[in-house]
C-alpha cells in the first residue's frame, strides 16, 4: 500500500492552527511563513513517498540482522538515509550554527508526521538522533556541541538514547550502569543496556550514544544519576574518527511491526575501557 501525505490537511493547520504567520514574525524565523512550509512540506512528501515508504514492505521482508558483532540493516536504509541527511532533513529545525536549517517545529513536526507514517521503521533512527541533538544544546558543554553536533545534524552520524537495563526496566532508581572518574575528566563507563533503538547499525559513520549511568559516590535513586556520551568510536582533536570504544552490541530485540528497526543489547566496558563524556555539571563534584 503506498503512502501519500496529506499535504492540504497539513498546510491547513499550519496556517490556521499554527498561525504560521504569527511564528514568522518571531526573531530568527522571518523567512518561514506559509510559502516556505509549503514549498519544505512538498520536497518532504515527494522523499518520503517516493523513497522511503517503498521500503516498509522491504523491511517487513529483509529486517536488520545481527552477526559477528555488527547489524546490517535492511536493503536499500543505508542509502536512503544518506539521501535524507545530504538533503538537510535532519537538521530542519536545529540551529544554523551547527549546520542545521532554524526551521520551527511547526514546520519540523509536519515532516516527522510524514516519515514516521511512510516508515516508522526507519524514521526511529531520525527522531532518536534529534532526542540526542536536543539533549546536547540543552545541557552539553561548549567542548561536546562542538565535537558531537555538527555531524549529527548533518546526519554523518547518528545518536542514541541508553536507559533501560535488564533488572530494571524503565524504572531510573535501580539502575546499575556505573561511571568512575578518571584524571582527565572523562569517566569510564560499565553496564549493559537493553532496548537501545538503532544502538547498532551500519547507516552512519559513528554513533553517539548517551547512557544514564551513576558516578561512584552517588546518591541512591534517580537523583544519582547522570548523563554520559560515549560515542562508538573516539573522535580526534581534528574531528576525523579515533579509535573504537569498547562498547558493543551483544544482540539485537525483536519488535512486532518494526522488524526493520534494530533494537540493541549493548554491552559497556567488557573487553577494555568505554569512556564516557559527562553531559552537564550534575555529579562532577562527588
Amino acid at each position: 500500500m503506498s503512502y501519500v501525505a496529506p499535504l492540504k490537511d497539513m498546510l491547513f493547520n499550519i496556517e490556521h492552527l499554527a498561525r504560521i504567520d504569527q511564528v514568522a514574525q518571531m526573531p530568527g524565523f522571518e523567512d518561514a511563513g506559509l510559502e516556505t512550509a509549503q514549498a519544505v512540506l512538498e520536497e518532504c512528501a515527494k522523499l518520503n513517498q517516493d523513497v522511503i515508504a517503498p521500503l516498509n514492505w522491504e523491511g517487513d521482508k529483509n529486517p536488520s540482522a545481527f552477526a559477528n558483532g555488527a547489524v546490517k540493516t535492511t536493503p536499500g536504509f543505508k542509502e536512503a538515509f544518506k539521501q535524507y541527511g545530504e538533503g538537510g532533513w535532519q537538521g530542519l529545525q536545529h540551529p544554523t550554527d551547527f549546520g542545521g536549517q532554524g526551521l520551527p517545529k511547526t514546520i519540523g513536526a509536519a515532516c516527522g508526521e510524514m516519515l514516521n507514517s511512510a516508515n516508522m521503521s526507519f524514521a526511529l533512527c531520525p527522531l532518536l538522533t534529534d532526542g540526542a541533538i536536543e539533549a546536547l544544546l540543552t545541557a552539553g558543554s561548549d567542548d561536546l556541541k562542538n565535537i558531537y553536533l555538527e555531524k549529527l545534524i548533518s546526519g554523518e552520524w547518528t545518536g542514541t538514547m541508553n536507559l533501560t537495563e535488564p533488572q530494571a526496566g524503565s524504572d531510573l532508581a535501580l539502575v546499575r550502569t556505573r561511571a568512575e572518574p578518571l584524571p582527565d575528566g572523562t569517566y569510564k563507563v560499565f553496564g549493559t543496556k537493553i532496548y537501545i533503538t538503532y544502538g547498532e547499525h551500519d547507516m552512519a559513520d559513528n554513533i553517539v550514544h548517551l547512557v544514564l549511568a551513576r558516578v561512584q559516590g552517588a546518591p541512591e535513586g534517580v537523583k544519582g544519576i547522570s548523563l554520559f556520551v560515549v560515542p562508538k568510536f573516539m573522535v580526534k582533536a581534528d574531528g576525523s574518527l579515533g579509535n573504537r570504544n569498547d562498547v558493543h552490541c551483544v544482540s539485537i530485540e525483536h519488535k512486532m511491526g518494526i522488524k526493520a528497526s534494530p533494537t540493541a543489547v549493548l554491552q559497556y566496558g567488557d573487553n577494555g575501557v568505554a569512556i564516557g563524556f559527562l553531559v552537564g555539571e550534575e555529579n562532577r563534584g562527588l
